[in-house]
């Protein structure tokens, strides 16, 4: 009975019941050992566990972690504000507008019609804004959409119209216009596969006319397969104002100053831009102008701020080049009245040395009181770590 309970150890020669074996069915499971269990060779004894934070303290860790993530995102704040406004919004590096390196020629791609996907159409115009007698060209062409391939390629009607979004649409009626692929009517090369069609709004029945304008046309390609699309314009009959392609230069508060002529016809604030080329004709410098003009002999200052200078360091001399504007209108459709651009180089800068500019970074007002306020975020999340860790605060 003794030995059935396991009090006592069967004598030398008796039967192990624990030795390795097959088990009676009727045998008892074996209990777990309740002695310590040695680790494998090689794998570390598990570690016993910290003691466990009390409300308080877990609590004040949260509170830390939190103000840690406060702290980075005003410093990012801060920081990303800061470098930003290095230069003035009038002057600044022309990578930061890649879609306005030049000025806008509008190309796309779009299917012939919905369900004819595989012809694509190629579409160009020279430009949106078209002053008083400018004329801009329109080219078509066509293509496979999956290889690029050309394709025979036929524009065979077009009308230009008023935009059908206008509220005023359908008091000018629609004009006719000729496309072309035969070397004449603004078509470059004869038989390339690019129909080419021009437009003189002031000549061909939008003479009175103030807005956006829209050319519908047909086109048939690959022999029987027809769809179509169209192009927009803006329009502007009579500018409100002229350059007069008169530049002159000056170094004024550590930056180069370009001052452009301008006959105002009509006061009010007129929106002008600039580009700026080193002498290798790399663009470099996006230059603006916003200001509130009166009527008579007037100037555009074109600021290329020291600082930007500093730290794109162009080869002299620079080039002014592609100024285009126009006067904003507080109310109704259009918005503004296009002064006719001055493409191409415009003015040609001096030689200068850098030394000749002041590498400091833009202040005004404004800026220094954003940045006041996001440093006192900075100084706010600084107070509450070092409150929540018992340090006093940095300096």
């Amino acid at each position: 009975m003794l030995l059935s309970v396991g009090l006592i150890r069967p004598g030398p020669g008796a039967a192990d019941s624990s030795a390795p074996g097959p088990r009676s069915p009727d045998s008892p499971a074996e209990p777990p050992s309740r002695g310590p269990v040695r680790s494998s060779a090689g794998v570390p004894a598990r570690q016993p566990p910290g003691p466990a934070l009390s409300p308080e303290e877990a609590e004040r860790e949260a509170q830390r972690q939190l103000w840690e993530k406060r702290l980075e995102r005003a410093r990012f704040t801060l920081d990303s504000y800061r470098q930003s406004t290095r230069y003035p919004h009038e002057s600044r590096p022309i990578s930061e507008h890649p879609d306005l390196v030049y000025p806008a020629s509008p190309e796309r791609k779009q299917p012939l019609n919905k369900e004819q996907r595989d012809i694509a159409l190629k579409l160009k115009q020279e430009k949106i804004y078209v002053v008083g007698d400018e004329v801009v060209r329109f080219f078509v062409g066509c293509e496979n959409a999956s290889t690029s391939q050309p394709l025979p390629c036929e524009v065979y009607s077009a009308v230009a119209r008023e935009a059908p979004h206008l509220t005023q649409a359908g008091g000018a009626g629609a004009v006719p216009l000729d496309f072309n692929d035969l070397g004449r009517g603004g078509d470059e090369v004869a038989g390339d596969g690019t129909w080419t069609g021009s437009f003189q709004p002031s000549r061909q029945g939008f003479a009175m006319y103030e807005g956006t304008l829209r050319v519908d046309f047909r086109v048939r390609a690959n022999g029987s397969a027809e769809g179509g699309a169209f192009f927009d314009i803006v329009f502007t009959p009579a500018a409100p104002a002229a350059f007069t392609g008169k530049v002159r230069e000056v170094v004024e508060k550590g930056s180069l100053q370009l001052y452009v002529g301008l006959q105002v016809r009509k006061p009010g604030r007129y929106v002008m831009a600039g580009r700026v080329d080193d002498e290798g004709g790399i663009p470099f410098a996006y230059v603006e102008f916003n200001e509130e003009l009166e009527a008579g002999a007037r100037e555009v200052k074109f600021t290329v701020f020291g600082l930007l200078l500093h730290d794109e360091n162009p080869d002299f001399p620079l080039r002014l080049r592609d100024v285009e504007g126009f006067l904003l209108r507080e109310q109704g459709d259009p918005d503004r009245e296009l002064v006719k651009a001055l493409y191409g180089p415009v003015h040609i800068t001096q030689p200068y040395t850098l030394d000749r500019f002041s590498p400091d970074e833009w202040t005004s007002e404004e800026r220094q009181r954003y940045l006041d306020e996001y440093a006192k975020d900075v100084a706010q999340a600084e107070d509450a770590l070092g409150g929540l860790s018992g340090q006093p605060k940095g300096p």
